[in-house]
Order: structure tokens, then sequence, then C-alpha cells
């Protein structure tokens, strides 16, 4: 008779409906040790579209699509052709969020500390996501991708520190480890899983889930006030006035890092803020 094997070493328990139990917890458990290992304190998250290209790509495939011109057989030319052009056009939030996460990540490697500290977290995706761990690992600092394993997508981008590349299997899995260690969120313009990640962190602030100290801006104030048009909420008495001042807005690359550089200063590096508190992942799992 062959040997049975152990319970936890078993693949077909582990992967059964019996075994979910066990792999929820395998996704607080692992990402838990790697923190602490990394000394990852904290960090700043960073949201936005998968579908955003740099504008070195955008412009090569608009380049390759203009000298190519339309043949009798290219209906769609037009078409493409004004998708390629937007696709230029919104670039520019790959690039800003590029030097937002560089300037927050040079910023945070000149503070005095034994633990990293406000460090770039995406979804580790491509679009926004690649930008903002570009940026991190560009200015010399460590940077998260917290990638959701998907049957279509999504490949994790190049630019995450090894050791802190993580897969998962649950979405609400992943959304806690985007909030536990989060100091601020930036939301770069994105679409339905962008809004549902805004959403998320925004009912956790309000609600008092996790810190007020939580700062949450919105990157691109043309594209926002579009996208979402919250007065009415306030108006109708869905939420309260004080509400909508939970949202900071900033347009420009410097306005972004000088609001996350005096929030983090104010409110998670003055003596009784959370600079004195260890990071979860770390000194509360020591001694």
């Amino acid at each position: 008779m062959s040997q049975q094997p152990l319970a936890y070493l078993n693949p077909a328990f582990i992967e059964s409906a019996e075994g979910r139990p066990i792999r929820l917890l395998s996704e607080y458990l692992e990402p838990h040790q790697r923190f602490s290992e990394q000394r990852i304190q904290d960090t700043v998250v960073f949201f936005g579209s998968a579908r955003v290209s740099s504008r070195d790509r955008a412009l090569r495939a608009l380049e390759t699509l203009t000298s190519r011109g339309a043949s009798g057989t290219d209906a769609g030319y037009e078409a493409e052709l004004q998708r390629s052009r937007k696709a230029v056009e919104w670039a520019r939030y790959y690039e800003d969020a590029r030097e937002v996460a560089h300037l927050l990540t040079t910023w945070s490697l000149s503070l005095k500390s034994e633990n990293h500290r406000f460090v770039v977290t995406s979804g580790g995706g491509p679009g926004i996501m690649e930008a903002a761990n570009r940026g991190a690992k560009e200015a010399g600092g460590k940077t998260i991708g917290l990638n959701i394993r998907l049957p279509y997508e999504q490949d994790p981008n190049r630019y995450i520190t090894e050791g802190l590349h993580f897969e998962f299997h649950y979405f609400f899995m992943r959304k806690f480890w985007f909030a536990y260690l989060a100091t601020a969120i930036v939301v770069f313009p994105g679409g339905f899983g962008t809004c549902d990640e805004l959403f998320e962190i925004l009912t956790l602030v309000q609600t008092d889930k996790i810190s007020k100290r939580t700062a949450v801006i919105l990157y691109g104030r043309e594209y926002w006030d579009q996208v979402l048009h919250l007065q009415p909420l306030a108006e109708w008495g869905a939420i309260a006035e004080k509400d909508l001042a939970l949202l900071n807005y900033v347009d420009t690359p410097q306005q972004a890092f000088e609001l996350l550089r005096d929030h983090l200063t104010a409110h998670h590096l003055q003596p009784g803020t959370a600079q004195e508190a260890a990071a979860p992942g770390i000194a509360k799992t020591r001694g």
C-alpha cells in the first residue's frame, strides 16, 4: 500500500473546496512573511488603467499605422487611427505616474529609517501599474507588485523588485494587501477595476476601517471630473458633505509629490504618528 501524503502536502486536498480556508490563509501569511523579511513598513499605492502605453510605445504604434496608410480593404482604418492618436494623448498619464513614483521614491530613500518607507505599490500589471513600478525602480528603490491570476491577463511587469512580486487568486485578499500597509493611494485614470479599487478604499476610510490618515489622491481632474460627479451624493444625503473632502485632486507630478510628501510628513513621520509604530508585517512578528 502506498504511503498517504500528509494533508498539507496533498495537492488534491489543498485545491479542494474543503481546502479553501488554507488557501485564504496562505494569501495572508505568505505575503506577511515576505513583507517582514524585506522590512516593508508602509506603502503608497498607485491605481490606474492597464491599457495605457508609454509615450514611446504609443508614438511607435502611431508611426507604424500612419506609414502603412489605408488600403482598399482597411474599412476601419480611420477609427484605428483615431484610437492610436488617443493612445498618444493617454500616454501622458503613464509618464506622469512614472515621474510621481520616481519623485516619491527618491524622497523616501532620503529618510533615516531601518525599514523601507512609503514603498511604491501597484497591481503588478501593465499600463499605470508598470509606470509606477518603473519610476520607483529607476529611482533605486524597492517596489511591490500585487498581481491577480486571471485566465486572460495579466502578466507581471518587469520592474517589480525581486521577492516583492505576489500572485493572488482571491481579489479580496489582494485588496486587503493594497489597504493594509497603505499610507496614501494615487488614482490615475482607469476603468471599472480602478473605480472599484478607489471606492473600496474610500468606503474603508469613510467608515474608519482604515485610518483617515490614508490620503486619497485623484490624478487628472480633466478625466475624473467627467467620470465622477459626486456632489449629488451629498446633495441627496447619501454621503456627508465632509466626505467629499476625502478626495484630493492634482494635475501634475510635482503637485502629486508635494501633496504626498506633506501628508506623509505630517501624519506618518512626526513623533506619535505611524513612524514610531512598527509595521504590522515587521516588529509585531519578531521576538
